[in-house]
């Protein structure tokens, strides 16, 4: 992911310009050249049909749409574009965009979203883990195969990490995976995922 030197932009200029090119995403008015590699794009195809196999089986009222972009309250010019999303169908009326554009404005339908780690890691680790908790979404996942974070979020010696980060009051406690453990998800109780299973 890399920044775009450009004059700043509004989230509306934003959605104008860029809100159908799953290429960008706007942090503080700036725009973020994702970057979309083949092995990037094919981590969260493989996460979001696990998950969605584990839906379907439990019968839940929730979808993983293709696209959508995330407007949290509190920052004026933000747009994020979460690799996977899960969201609770039956929350979704109460979404004043949706019906419209795929923009969400508050974090209520939200039950879980995943990053894949970009050159921009930071963003991952910091400021959506802020920006995911705000919104009182109860699970921010993040798979960086390719051990790009600090090691300040992924530890030394750095190595490929799956992060789930579980909300408990109204503050993120993160535990970490490596390539033959199985995550342990609330939401999925018995979803059985590793990370080895979604490496490209």
């Amino acid at each position: 992911m890399t920044y775009i030197a450009s004059q700043s932009l509004t989230f509306e200029e934003f959605i104008a310009q860029y809100g159908d090119n799953p290429r960008y995403e706007l942090i503080d008015g700036e725009l973020r050249d994702m970057e979309p590699t083949g092995p990037h794009e094919s981590v969260p195809g493989e996460v979001a049909g696990r998950l969605f196999s584990e839906i379907l089986r439990l019968k839940l009222n929730w979808t993983i749409p293709k696209s959508c972009l995330i407007k949290p309250p509190a920052a004026e010019a933000t747009a994020l574009r979460p690799d996977v999303i899960v969201l609770d169908k039956s929350e979704l009326e109460r979404e004043p965009l949706w019906q419209r554009e795929p923009i969400l404005t508050g974090g209520r339908a939200i039950k879980l979203v995943v990053e894949v780690a970009s050159k921009n890691w930071q963003d991952d680790y910091a400021r959506k883990v802020e920006e995911y908790a705000l919104l009182q979404i109860p699970e921010y996942w993040i798979v960086d195969f390719r051990a790009l974070g600090g090691i300040q979020y992924i530890g030394k010696p750095k190595q490929p990490t799956f992060t789930v980060y579980q909300l408990v009051d109204d503050q993120y406690q993160k535990q970490q995976y490596r390539l033959e453990n199985t995550i342990a998800s609330p939401l999925f109780p018995e979803l059985s995922l590793r990370l080895i299973d979604v490496m490209p």
